[in-house]
This record gives C-alpha cells, structure tokens and sequence, in this order.
C-alpha cells in the first residue's frame, strides 16, 4: 500500500488514483470473473469513495450484491454503483447534456450519463433527436445551449454532433455508437464522419464509449487549471 496500489495477484487496485485524478479507480467488468470483480469492488468500497464498474452483466451484479447490498445496478448502462452522497456535490448550474440521434444509441448514452451523475455532476438527457427529423433538435435548442458541456451519441452516418457544435457555444463530446447497417463498419463510418467535422468545438471519443465521454465531460468541468466551463449561449 506504500506504493499507493494494492496488489491482489490477479490485479493491482489503484488506491492512489482518486488524488491524482479527483475520482477512484473505475472496474472495467469484460473479462473479468465474477469472483474479481467482486473483490476489487471491495477493496474499493473500503476507502469510501463511490465505486463505479462499466459493461456490467446482471450475473455481475448479483456478485457484488451478495456483499453490497446498496449496490446500484443501472440496467441500460450496464453499470454497478456504489454511491457515496459526501463524495458527490452537484452544481445544478452547470450541467452536462447527453444527446441521442436515436433510440437505439441510448444504452451507450446512459453510460455517458451516468458516469458523469456518479463523478457528481447534473445532466439532462434528449434522446431521439437525429437529423433525420432534425425538428425535433431545435424543439430543445434552448436546454441545450443552456448547457456547459454537451455529449452527442450517434451511429448510422454520425452527422449529429456536427449540427450540434454548429448551434452551441459549450464544448461537444462526440460519441460514435456500433449502431447501424453493413457501411457503417460497426460505428468506424460515425467515428470517421465524426472526426472530419468541420464544425469547431467537438472532441470525439471511442466507438461506444459512453464511459470516456462522462469521464471527460466531468474533467472540462472540474478542471483545477482551467477552473471549469461556462454554459453556451
């Protein structure tokens, strides 16, 4: 433990990493066993901290329950939590907003979603607004440029996210999902299309890789160099 990790043989859990980046170590369940998962959740939960673990089976959950009985299954997200209110302080004025082009891009988006609620902050979520039916994005126009950092989860062609960034002044968290026919290429179409956005002001993370977006959208928030984001206007 001086070394600030705690070696289990089968893994090394990083105790040291909620001073170095604000928040604990993070259980990423696929591969893993469920007798692992459930003792690296332990060794977490005894710091305190709120423990979180992405691509989470229900099989998975049940592990952990045996032991964590307020533990926290988030079905469409795939997650286990367990919260720690102290560890949690929301600022209502400063919100992520996570968007969907469709309803099939949603499980990635609760990832997104969720993972930034449990890091402590506030979220709205619109979900089902593609530019195949781009009316029902300006429906919601206000709530969104009303937020400080915006999450955009799209498959198919992946255009959404570039309409978005061309409407708000706040930074956009593009999210390429797997969703789509043949020519997507399993979400490499939306991320490629993602990435050649000529609209200003996205970064784009991994092919459904709602984690790493509410990861980042916390970090624009509760960066200790830059002080955080303002919302868009």
């Amino acid at each position: 433990m001086a070394s600030g990790f705690e070696d289990l043989g089968f893994a090394k859990v990083d105790h040291h990493r909620v001073i170095r980046k604000g928040f604990p170590e993070v259980i990423f369940c696929q591969g893993k066993t469920n007798i692992q998962i459930a003792q690296i959740f332990g060794k977490l939960a005894k710091k305190g901290n709120t423990v979180i673990a992405t691509r989470a089976t229900k099989d998975n959950f049940k592990a952990v329950s045996k032991a964590f009985k307020t533990a926290v299954y988030h079905e469409e997200a795939r997650m286990i939590s367990l919260a720690n209110p102290k560890s949690q302080t929301l600022n209502p004025k400063r919100t992520v907003c996570v968007i969907t082009a469709g309803t099939a891009d949603i499980p990635v988006a609760e990832e997104a979603a969720v993972t930034a609620e449990l890091l402590g902050n506030t979220t709205d979520r619109i979900y089902d607004v593609g530019v195949a039916g781009i009316h029902r994005l300006f429906s919601r126009l206000d709530t969104i440029r009303k937020a400080s950092v915006i999450i955009v989860v799209a498959g198919m062609e992946g255009a959404l996210p570039s309409v978005v960034a061309g409407l708000v002044a706040s930074p956009v968290i593009a999210v390429p999902t797997s969703i789509g026919y043949g020519s997507n290429f399993k979400g490499l179409s939306a991320l490629l299309t993602m990435m050649n956005s000529c609209a200003p002001g996205i970064a784009v993370v991994n092919i459904d890789n709602g984690f790493g977006a509410g990861v980042m959208a916390h970090t624009i928030l509760h960066s200790p160099c830059q002080g955080g984001a303002g919302g868009g206007s």
